[in-house]
């Protein structure tokens, strides 16, 4: 496979969806592309002027036909929320159009910046993803892991995170990082075990830290 220069879709790692976070590489690939399409929160706050924009919702198959139907008017940008390697648009958008046709810019994953809010690495971390679906990961597995990062989000995903609090015990402590970076950001502690009233929202990322690691 020859990669080139010049690949007909970029793929762009918004990260948490603030200016402030948006990579400078992420800038100068939304300049360079003739579309971007997105979800209407990212189009809305980060595109630049004077750019055809098309929207879409939770419907992979219309982005990816949206997507189809606009290479013929040259370069388009695909914008997905944090980093396209981690629960991402991303991995569609290649399977359909073949990694030689595809540039992809990192971005900032709500992951990476929940670790930096608690002054944590997270180079050994287990990350799940609840967003679109709950895990199938059983509970013994996960149990003894020391550093456990859930991205939350889908309708189920709030009550499978607090069986999992319950299943980890006593020495576990639970960060609750929701709407990073935004000005709504919040972030909680409170034991593993107390997770089933706290209200998880959709846009949150959830750490469950082994106490001996927090010393």
């Amino acid at each position: 496979m020859v990669i080139t220069d010049r690949r007909n879709i970029v793929i762009i790692g918004c990260g948490p969806g603030s200016r402030e976070h948006l990579t400078e590489a992420a800038r100068q690939a939304m300049l360079n592309a003739d579309v971007l399409i997105g979800a209407g929160h990212l189009i809305d706050s980060l595109a630049p002027p004077n750019k055809e924009c098309i929207r879409f919702g939770t419907d992979v198959d219309e982005a990816l036909q949206n997507i189809s139907d606009r290479l013929t008017h040259g370069r388009v940008a695909v914008l997905v929320s944090g980093d396209p390697g981690i629960s991402s648009l991303a991995a569609s958008v290649i399977r359909r159009f073949g990694r030689e046709n595809c540039e992809v810019v990192p971005g900032i994953s709500s992951i990476q910046m929940a670790f930096a809010r608690i002054g944590i690495d997270w180079l050994d971390a287990r990350i799940l993803d609840a967003h679109g679906s709950i895990p199938g990961t059983s509970f013994n597995e996960l149990i003894g892991c020391g550093k456990l990062a859930i991205l939350a989000g889908h309708r189920d995903s709030a009550a499978w995170i607090a069986e999992l609090g319950l299943a980890l015990g006593e020495g576990y402590t639970a960060f609750i990082c929701e709407d990073l970076a935004l000005p709504s950001e919040r972030i909680r502690r409170l034991k593993s075990c107390n997770m089933r009233d706290a209200g998880v929202t959709g846009k949150a990322v959830i750490l469950y830290i082994r106490e001996d690691l927090l010393q």
